[in-house]
């Protein structure tokens, strides 16, 4: 009896470089649906903020999750960040003999840069996950479709309240790792490092000024917009089941954290513009 012999031979190079081509636009087809679902997402909730606003009795629990469960992670972060930065920059400093400036280094880092960008990130994991869950979890057990079917629209009643509360809480946490992180630096560059206290706050009052501060706390308004969309919309478009859930979660804070450095550059740029175009320059000197 003849038997066939079946031929298993290994794709080759073209079909390789086809499958890979595919799989690659496959992928830029993706994220451009996605990119478009969240732009669609964005502007209902927009919408829905400014034509119903949203009520009392959802608002004041996402202030509260959002805001004032946040203070103990946020404020922990900004003083260690203040301390971590008297150490790394007091040994540049002390060799070109301006240990006494460190203070403006430390402090308009954290006003400018690290306070906000670090705020953000910690609410992107504490609050971000925990809204893409939240929501994931109500979409999974069908109570989103439920709202829906009973005459409630879903993005006013859950979505709104959680990105108002975002929007208006995360200057005040800026503003909180800020002054923590000032505290922080300035006890370990007196009582560690033996800086004179006043020069170190002379210097900094001489650097720091109202523009850094409000500069900080206008990228936190954007940050904390960009993490209640992403977070909320992960959560909306969540797949079946617990991995779903988590897969929502941890997709969230790693597009969050993405989108506050790129916005974190992009306005980085534009407020450097308008410094230089209204005062002419920075407002101040380390040296």
């Amino acid at each position: 009896m003849k038997t066939e012999k079946w031929n298993f031979e290994p794709p080759g190079r073209w079909e390789r470089f086809g499958s890979a081509i595919s799989d690659i636009g496959e992928m830029i087809t993706s994220r451009i649906a996605i990119a478009g679902n969240l732009a669609v997402f964005t502007f209902s909730t927009i919408f829905w903020l400014f034509t119903k606003g949203a009520k009392r009795e959802t608002l004041t629990p996402a202030f509260y999750n959002i805001g004032v469960l946040s203070l103990p992670v946020v404020m922990l972060t900004g003083t260690f960040i203040g301390m971590v930065l008297a150490v790394q920059t007091y040994p540049q400093f002390k060799l070109i003999g301006f240990e006494s400036r460190i203070g403006a280094a430390i402090n308009l880092s954290l006003v400018k840069e690290l306070g906000p960008v670090l705020a953000a990130t910690m609410l992107a994991g504490r609050v971000g996950c925990s809204l893409a869950a939240e929501l994931g979890t109500m979409r999974v057990t069908e109570q989103i479709d439920a709202m829906t079917s009973m005459g409630t629209n879903p993005i006013h009643y859950l979505v709104v309240p959680r990105f108002l509360a975002c929007l208006i809480m995360i200057p005040g946490l800026t503003v909180m790792a800020d002054m923590m992180g000032v505290l922080g630096g300035a006890f370990f560059s007196i009582r560690v490092l033996g800086i004179d206290w006043s020069y170190y706050w002379e210097n900094s009052r001489n650097m720091v000024v109202m523009f850094d501060v409000l500069a900080g706390m206008f990228k936190s308004v954007f940050f904390g917009g960009t993490i209640a969309l992403i977070c909320c919309h992960q959560g909306f478009r969540c797949g079946q089941g617990a991995e779903g859930v988590g897969k929502a979660a941890t997709v969230s804070f790693v597009y969050s954290f993405v989108m506050i450095l790129i916005l974190d550059l992009v306005l980085g740029i534009a407020i450097d513009r308008f410094q230089t175009f209204w005062y002419g320059g920075p407002t101040g000197s380390i040296v």
